[in-house]
């Protein structure tokens, strides 16, 4: 740190990052993240961290309150780092979330389409069917944001006391063993694959490829009418859930493929939708060059991280996206996922910004 990081500096916050930090600008026009802030605060604040594109600071006095800063109902908000929003209302963190997957889309996708609206749950706690709690030297909780060291959390607003050993969508029924990644809140994840489902709009006769179907959730529910729906994950304990559920939920025509997604034989296979739904990191760009080669009519894109999704989106040469969908999965956080339905000779990206 420098001698300018004593300095106070007065800041108006414009907006949000994508770990939802408050953005402002310096007087010099340099942009700094400030934790904690919300969008039109006026404040004084001091620098905790340079990096040579942005800085860190944190508010020392608050000089105008946002209209949209409410107080937090959680006695260890701030210093655990599960939340991020429960400083703000809950509509200020809808828009902020919708404006960050256009933002990503338009700057970095080049894309022209844009999501009017987010969907939500409308259940902003006790919507989490699970989560990892830490224990060392007898203390239990949650890590402190970017580091290990735990907070003591008596109980989590998120946190749902049942816990789910079995999830039910839309009358398909899936579990899967430990350990193994299924969709916290379900409210939501329905929204979601509804959504993908209206998106993919598979055919009686159509072949629908799921990469990174891990326990088949999204392969069964968008493909459930389909004339055959192939998932494939590199995961076997996942893909042997994937199979589980396809016979659980009585849907013959599904099969289950363990391979990497961008590594495995089609042997002849030709997909009329294509839908994904990869880590935060993304498509590899074997798996883009896997999609383009396979070439289907339709992709549906799902993600939680708009970023990687909308670099992906730029990558996939030959489509452009007709549909978007933003969608908050995990309220009073600065996550959103959101779907995409690319579809092939849609001219829908600009030029970058």
């Amino acid at each position: 740190m420098t001698a300018a990081s004593a300095m106070i500096h007065k800041v108006t916050v414009t907006g949000y990052s994508s770990d939802g930090a408050g953005v402002a600008r310096l007087p010099g026009g340099r942009v700094v993240f400030v934790k904690g802030a919300a969008r039109d605060d006026v404040c004084e604040i001091t620098l905790t961290e340079e990096e040579k594109r942005f800085v860190r600071g944190k508010i020392v006095r608050l000089i105008t309150a946002s209209p949209y800063r409410i107080p937090p109902d959680c006695s260890v908000y701030g210093g655990c780092g599960g939340c991020q929003f429960r400083h703000i209302t809950y509509e200020e963190e809808l828009d902020a979330k919708l404006k960050r997957v256009n933002d990503a889309l338009q700057r970095i996708g080049g894309s022209s389409v844009r999501a009017d609206e987010i969907l939500s749950a409308g259940q902003t706690d006790g919507y989490r069917s699970r989560a990892v709690l830490h224990t060392k030297d007898g203390v239990t909780g949650f890590y402190r944001a970017g580091s290990h060291e735990i907070v003591p959390v008596d109980r989590c607003l998120l946190l749902s006391g049942e816990a789910a050993g079995s999830y039910e969508l839309d009358g398909l029924i899936f579990r899967c063993s430990p350990g193994a990644f299924f969709q916290v809140n379900t409210g939501a994840a329905l929204l979601l694959f509804q959504r993908a489902r209206e998106y993919a709009a598979l055919q009686p006769g159509e072949t629908l490829l799921d990469l990174y179907c891990g326990v088949g959730a999204l392969t069964l529910f968008l493909g459930r009418n389909a004339g055959r729906a192939v998932g494939v994950d590199v995961v076997p304990a996942a893909i042997e859930d994937a199979r589980q559920n396809a016979l659980r939920n009585g849907i013959g025509h599904a099969e289950f493929i363990c391979a990497d997604a961008a590594k495995w034989e089609a042997d002849g296979l030709r997909p009329g939708c294509i839908s994904a739904d990869p880590p935060r990191k993304g498509l590899t760009a074997a798996a883009v060059r896997k999609i383009l080669e396979l070439s289907p009519s339709r992709i549906v894109y799902v993600s939680c991280n708009p970023a990687t999704l909308a670099r992906d989106v730029r990558l996939l040469t030959g489509y452009g996206v007709s549909r978007v969908c933003a969608v908050d999965m995990f309220p009073r956080t600065a996550h959103v996922e959101c779907c995409v339905l690319l579809e092939k000779g849609t001219v829908t990206v600009t030029s970058a910004h």
